[in-house]
This record gives C-alpha cells, structure tokens and sequence, in this order.
C-alpha cells in the first residue's frame, strides 16, 4: 500500500517536471537573448569611451560628428537598457510560471487562469524586449555613415 502511494507521488512528480521543462527553455532562450543584448551594450560603451577619449582634442567639424555620434551612442543605451530589463522581467514572469505549475501540479488548488496570465505577461515583456532590439539596431544602422571619399576609387595610376 505505501509502494502505491509513493508510486502516484512520484508520477505526479514527474508529470509536474515534464510540464514545467517546456517554460524552462523559454528561459534559455531568453538567457541567449540577454547575452546578445549584453554583448551590444559593452560594444556601444566601449565606442563611447574612445569618443569620450578623443573629445578633448577635437575641434570644428570633428568635434560636431563626435557630439552628434555620443548622441546616438546614448540613444542606443538607454534603448539596450530597457531591452535587457524587459528581457530579465520577462526570465523572472517565467519562473514565476514555473513555480505556479509546481505548485498547482503538487497540490488541489488551481491557478490555470493565473499561469496563463503570467504566460501572456512574459510573452508581452519578451516581444517588448525584442521591439526595443530592433529599434536599437535600426539606430545603429541609420547612424552608420560612411564619408564620401572612402566611397570613391582612387584616380588609376599609370604604368611608367
């Protein structure tokens, strides 16, 4: 009689885990997410510091494309910013789900509404995060400008 009631423990166990891997790999996926985002963001604070660096010796027009390009390099932090704290919202939404299906999975009370709610919360918080990626390297993209002389072949040199 005790190997019985063990025996439905344990398949109730698993059946709980089996259930709750499935969210588990939106974390993993989130974590790849979050280590792009982080990758991007030592970049852009990387760039800013060489500007910062060169700042103080630049004049005239220089010093206008240094200006106009730390302006956008601020842009594009505070946008990979608030694109990782979405994405970390969105890792801690799921583990919240995780938890409730654990704990709906092992006891008689149910929170079906309430995981799917949470679900729906992170999946929200997730295409927000990706939104805000896309703006950023939308930024990147448009701030790129590449001076006209290094667009133009050289005059061909003749053979002596």
């Amino acid at each position: 009689m005790m190997q019985e009631h063990w025996g439905a423990e344990l398949k109730t166990v698993i059946s709980v885990l089996q259930t709750a891997l499935t969210p588990a790999f939106l974390l993993v996926a989130v974590g790849s997410l979050l280590n792009v985002l982080t990758g991007r963001l030592s970049r852009i604070v990387d760039r800013s510091r060489h500007l910062e660096d060169r700042h103080a010796a630049a004049s005239g027009q220089e010093l206008v494309r240094l200006v106009l390009e730390l302006r956008i390099l601020q842009r594009r932090m505070l946008i990979v910013g608030r694109s990782i704290l979405l994405s970390v919202l969105a890792a801690v939404a799921v583990c919240v789900m995780i938890g409730l299906l654990f704990l709906m999975g092992l006891t008689e009370i149910s929170m079906a509404w309430i995981i799917v709610a949470v679900f729906m919360v992170a999946l929200a918080l997730l295409a927000w995060a990706l939104a805000a990626f896309v703006r950023e390297i939308s930024l990147a993209t448009h701030a790129i400008k590449v001076p006209k002389e290094y667009l133009e072949l050289p005059e061909p040199v003749e053979a002596e």
